[in-house]
């Protein structure tokens, strides 16, 4: 029996949504939260020097932007398996509007006078030193992260449907590896050479660019190889809690 809040074409009631809806909500969620943090902590460099005996010591340097993709590998991954290529294009979307919607709020926030001296807050010169930067990064990121993103989505279909279904980690690890190839090369350059010749200001030395972007490929492809796992557990998850089956690969769109 109908009541006054639902209809034969909307059965459920405007405070409730179906197991389906409820997954996708929570996993575009995370993956908008990864995505506007990485451009947000990508302003901070890291290095690890590893130790290789006679060869001397190799310093592996990245952005901390380098956290969250994992996640958004996974992610994304899952989402085309479960929602197809339409519902993964759409979280890229929705994401990369929202990421657009906090650099206006960042620099909106940059243009407002600051109040110096009290305990706690951040000056004028060290918030610009943070936000300032990163709303650099969002430029290139943002560029990469579209590009990169819907390369890896086409993949994942075409590897899909070449092996019917089959092979998971071949899909899931194989579209990863190629899209993130292009995403780490631009995403380095736009944001240490291009950027900075545009604005007339002191770029990065071409090999220390060309460095950074390997590494960050290196990082990437090996932690696309360390998430794999997840992905089926991530499958099982979703099978056991909400029921839900793959799309076949003939459903790929």
């Amino acid at each position: 029996m109908l009541n006054r809040h639902t209809t034969a074409l909307d059965p459920l009631p405007p405070d409730r949504i179906t197991a389906r809806q409820m997954l996708y909500l929570w996993l575009a969620a995370i993956y908008v939260t990864s995505l506007v943090l990485a451009n947000i902590i990508g302003v901070k460099l890291f290095v690890f020097p590893i130790e290789l005996g006679p060869l001397g010591t190799l310093s592996v340097e990245h952005t901390m932007g380098m956290l969250p993709f994992p996640i958004t590998f996974l992610l994304t991954d899952l989402v085309n398996e479960y929602y197809g290529k339409r519902g993964a294009r759409r979280m890229v979307y929705v994401a990369l509007a929202m990421a657009a919607f906090a650099w206006v709020l960042i620099w909106i926030s940059r243009q407002m006078p600051t109040l110096e001296g009290v305990p706690g807050t951040a000056s004028n010169e060290s918030f610009e030193m943070v936000f300032g930067a990163a709303s650099l990064m969002y430029i290139a990121s943002l560029v990469a992260f579209l590009c990169g993103s819907l390369l890896d989505i086409f993949l994942f279909g075409v590897f899909k449907r070449l092996t019917n279904g089959k092979m998971v980690w071949l899909r899931a690890t194989g579209s990863t590896i190629v899209s993130q190839l292009f995403d780490s090369f631009v995403v380095t350059f736009v944001f240490f050479l291009i950027i900075p010749l545009l604005q007339g200001s002191e770029r990065g030395e071409i090999g220390w660019i060309f460095r950074t972007a390997l590494t960050g490929y290196i990082l990437k492809f090996v932690l696309a190889v360390l998430v794999t796992p997840l992905i089926y557990l991530g499958r099982w998850m979703i099978r056991e809690w909400f029921g839900m089956r793959p799309l076949p690969a003939s459903a790929v769109v």
